[in-house]
């Protein structure tokens, strides 16, 4: 069985620790014989490249090289997997995507309404250079890219890289939803095959067929949700993180509102923008979360197996958090159900390995998949998987509704791309007011403005 080289581009990453362990429990399904972590802050990867050296010297002893660089030539060279997980601009810059527009009552989100429009201008120019500087070291790599905001990564990356089909955009959220639904219908992730449609989170589910007996089972799923009963089978209420108990309770709302498909969490954002806004704290928001507890606990717990110099016959041994012997039924989790982001991921790239034709949900180019809508649009639906990439299963003609919205959406998502690459404060004005969740012009262009002053050269000049 071939072995591959793969890079994790992003090695800082808070969620790359997750997929260096997975890397170790999927060995002999996907073999690996160089790891590289890369990352431009040599800083924030230094203690999870540490990690990686303890996770892999006892876990990976087969293992031909493992290096953490932030030389480029060293990262990329000869590739044949590249895992791309940036933050352009770190967490600080997310915390103020999300605290601008709350001072004026508009919703601050990472990847919705203006927050995502600050973050993906970010993104445009990192991912631009990132995947140039990627292909001058290795030009046939798979690139696999998990960096945010993805709907206007991968618009930027269709206009800037037009013919380059190993450049797949994907995102963990979708899944996340499977996992935690599919129980509803006494099914797992992995027992179904999803149709899906929309732009990245900003879509819905419409099927969700056994794998075994072609049986469609979303609608047992969203019967649970209408009933009311959903969180209290799902233990919603005893999850310490209210983000997400809140999140997942609120699509039972959606759930009931428009009752034929079961949404993306995302489109809380849009459907209910102002009891989104009156939810969030504007002096402390999902990025000081993050900061104050997954930041913190991800490196705390990367120091001490450093400090410790081994993992093996300590409370951290992969064996007791995933084998046999696993002390509780979450640490019993198999490999798939190990982390959504980690394991979506090294599916995909099995799947390209191995020409498994297995389905993922994917964004790919409207062309011809949904008629009805604008072609070129960048979907997110389900794509038949192998050697060859990503083959989009075609979907056909959608409702009104959801025409309307995914039109309105894409229309923000291209012009914010297009803001960024030519340098337009027009079509950062527009971009803003035709989105949903902001909508007045006068609005739109104070949040613009300050967000033009808070991100300082990591915006391109706008005129």
């Amino acid at each position: 069985m071939k072995k591959f080289n793969v890079v994790f581009v992003g090695g800082g990453s808070t969620y790359t620790p997750d997929m260096m362990e997975l890397m170790c429990l999927v060995k002999e399904t996907f073999p690996v014989k160089k790891i590289v972590l890369y990352d431009n802050d040599e800083e924030r990867q230094e203690p999870i490249g540490q990690y990686g050296e303890v996770l892999f010297r006892e876990y990976y002893p087969e293992l031909e090289e493992y290096v953490y660089t932030t030389d480029k030539a060293t990262a990329f060279k000869d590739m044949d997997f590249a895992f791309v997980q940036i933050r352009a601009g770190g967490l600080p810059m997310r915390e103020q995507d999300e605290k601008i527009p709350l001072k004026y009552g508009v919703i601050g989100q990472e990847t919705c309404g203006p927050g995502g429009f600050a973050y993906g201008i970010r993104s445009v120019l990192a991912m631009k250079d990132l995947i140039e500087d990627i292909r001058r070291y290795s030009p046939d790599t798979w690139i696999l890219n998990y960096s945010n905001p993805a709907a206007i990564v991968a618009e930027a990356c269709k206009l800037l890289f037009p013919d380059d089909h190993r450049i797949i955009n994907i995102c963990d959220m979708p899944i996340d939803i499977m996992d935690v639904f599919c129980p509803l219908a006494e099914k797992k992730r992995q027992d179904v095959e999803p149709r899906y449609f929309g732009l990245n989170h900003f879509g819905w589910f419409t099927a969700l067929y056994d794998k075994e007996t072609g049986e469609d089972v979303l609608p047992k799923i969203l019967q649970e949700l209408l009933s009311g009963n959903a969180s209290d089978k799902l233990g919603f209420t005893a999850k310490n993180d209210d983000y997400w108990n809140f999140t997942f309770n609120h699509l039972e709302k959606m759930v009931k509102d428009y009752p034929y498909s079961l949404p993306n969490t995302y489109m809380q954002y849009y459907l209910y923008p102002q009891e989104m806004v009156e939810h969030s704290d504007p002096n402390y928001t999902r990025a000081n979360y993050v900061m104050d507890n997954r930041e913190k606990n991800v490196f705390a717990y990367c120091r001490e197996i450093v400090k410790l110099g081994k993992m093996k016959g300590t409370k951290h041994d992969l064996d007791l958090r995933y084998g046999e012997n696993a002390d509780n039924e979450t640490e019993k989790a198999s490999v798939a159900n190990n982390d959504a982001h980690a394991t979506y991921i090294i599916e995909l790239a099995e799947s390209l390995a191995y020409n498994k034709h297995d389905i993922f949900l994917l964004m790919v180019k409207n062309d011809g998949v949904i008629p009805n809508v604008e072609e070129g649009m960048m979907l997110e639906v389900a794509c038949r998987v192998g050697s060859y990439g990503a083959q989009p299963l075609a979907y056909g003609p959608i409702g009104t509704f959801e025409k309307g919205l995914l039109e309105s959406q894409y229309a923000y998502e291209k012009l914010t791309v297009e803001a960024t690459l030519e340098g337009s404060y027009q079509k950062c004005l527009q971009a803003l007011a035709v989105n949903r969740t902001v909508v007045d012009t006068d609005l739109a262009k104070t949040i613009l403005d300050e967000y033009i002053e808070a991100n300082g050269q990591y915006f391109p000049t706008f005129s």
